[in-house]
């Protein structure tokens, strides 16, 4: 399975998985129909299934103009997300799995950002393969989404999740919002050095316009101060050691940042 990212609106990313043995392809998050076309007729494929992880119009605003263009294809989205995600067919839930490219995949429900959120992970199954999880708005390099529909005890239950998966998982997340996220991350997380390394190169990836994503589970954990919530130095800030107080008054830190 190969992995496009496919750049899209003002900072999207798009994700378009290929086959290519079988010259098909699956996308993440559409955010617009016209990148995910010109990549499908570059790689001679066809587009059999879109998987959303959420219903907001900027990861589902290409679906009726790719279901135009491929109408056998399948829309996969989650389970709460019922009429709210243009043409869904299938609604999935926890421990649902689906399978590209001979890969396995499986979901989790991670609201929080919104009510129906979910996530796709396919776990590395050879020693060759790398784990990877694509979470939408729920986790992003450096930070995680704004909480427009769930609580701060559902967050921080979804990105615990997430924050079991093997440090070497590959996360691509929906949004190249990871220089604003480690801005704000050095003040509530400020002497800690891996922290402090990765805003440098991140700043300089940047400067001269490359993108941040895939992250990792394992930065993440180092550097991301919504993943360590158990942190004593996140505790400190928040001033708090109680964890979803502690995540709710750095998550409410981040919204005024």
């Amino acid at each position: 399975m190969e992995i496009y990212c496919l750049p899209a609106l003002s900072d999207n990313y798009i994700f378009l998985l290929f086959d290519p043995i079988q010259h098909t392809a699956a996308v993440v998050d559409p955010a617009e129909a016209t990148p995910v076309l010109a990549k499908l007729q570059e790689l001679n494929a066809e587009l059999i299934a879109i998987f959303n992880t959420h219903h907001h119009a900027d990861h589902v605003g290409g679906n009726k103009t790719l279901i135009d263009a491929f109408p056998r294809l399948t829309v996969y989205g989650g389970a709460e997300d019922q009429g709210r995600i243009p043409a869904q067919q299938v609604f999935l839930q926890e421990g649902d799995r689906l399978e590209f490219a001979d890969r396995p995949a499986e979901i989790f429900f991670v609201p929080g950002h919104t009510k129906g959120h979910i996530a796709y992970y396919f776990p590395a199954m050879t020693a060759e393969q790398t784990g990877e999880l694509f979470c939408g708005d729920t986790l992003f390099a450096g930070g995680c989404g704004r909480l427009f529909e769930g609580t701060p005890a559902q967050m921080l239950e979804s990105l615990n999740k997430l924050r079991q998966l093997p440090a070497q998982t590959r996360v691509w997340c929906a949004h190249e919002y990871t220089l604003s996220n480690l801005k704000f991350a050095v003040t509530v997380d400020g002497a800690n050095t891996d922290l402090q390394n990765r805003l440098i190169t991140v700043e300089k990836a940047r400067s001269q316009n490359e993108r941040t994503i895939p992250s990792t589970i394992g930065m993440e954990k180092l550097t991301n101060p919504f993943l360590r919530w158990d942190m004593p130095a996140l505790q400190a800030t928040a001033k708090s050691h109680d964890p979803v107080q502690t995540f709710a008054r750095i998550r409410g830190m981040k919204d005024q940042f």
